[in-house]
């Protein structure tokens, strides 16, 4: 295959750098910030696009975020790839962050207790959440009784706080980037329709001047 990979990635290298891409994450919103200039499209949309992926990477919708930015996007009329360039604002470096800034905003609204909340105690209600999924499942197809306790304390005590707080933080930061991503969009595309006149002008001239002038005959 032309496009083929000449050095055949193992899962665990494409697992390190799904976390810690190579280059670093500087080096990778580098590029993000180069695609983003070069789409095709105005910058109003462009940066709506932009907006429903960094508010979606606020949620703890994790698995839906590409679908749904691309839902939000699409009812804002704003750029599909603009808002899938966004939702990569959550990532394993700001998904930390994340989580609890918008679970202890959430408890605080909720007017739940306003005990500090660490990445540990969220990653463990999350993995007790999903073993009592995981218990159910099987309890369909066997005599064991259903288990809903860490469910029921994952929905009180993390999912809910955690939306209400990201919906708020969200909101924010995707009106931010909204507008960060706006200017720069459109003083890129001024800078690059600025060059594409003065070449076309360059190229006028050219050819104004390899034309020759022919006078009328007496």
């Amino acid at each position: 295959m032309v496009f083929k990979r000449r050095d055949r990635q193992t899962w665990t290298t494409r697992l390190r750098e799904s976390v810690w891409p190579r280059g670093g994450w500087g080096r990778g919103l580098q590029y993000m910030r180069y695609r983003l200039n070069r789409l095709p499209d105005r910058p109003e949309r462009i940066a709506r696009g932009i907006f429903a992926g960094v508010f979606i990477s606020f949620t703890p919708l994790f698995g839906l975020h590409l679908g749904l930015c691309i839902v939000i996007a699409w009812a804002m009329r704003g750029n599909i790839l603009a808002a899938i360039i966004g939702s990569f604002f959550g990532n394993p470096v700001t998904i930390p962050v994340i989580a609890v800034g918008s679970v202890e905003l959430g408890r605080r609204l909720l007017g739940l207790a306003a005990r500090p909340v660490g990445n540990e105690h969220i990653a463990a209600t999350f993995a007790h959440a999903f073993d009592d999924l995981r218990h159910n499942f099987f309890a369909l197809f066997s005599q064991d009784a259903t288990k809903w306790d860490g469910l029921r304390n994952f929905w009180d005590t993390i999912f809910l706080p955690y939306l209400t707080g990201g919906v708020i933080l969200g909101t924010i930061a995707g009106v931010i980037c909204y507008g960060i991503a706006l200017s720069l969009v459109r003083a890129y595309q001024t800078r690059r329709q600025a060059k594409l006149r003065k070449r076309l002008e360059k190229i006028r001239a050219r050819i104004a001047a390899q034309t020759p002038v022919t006078g009328s005959q007496n």
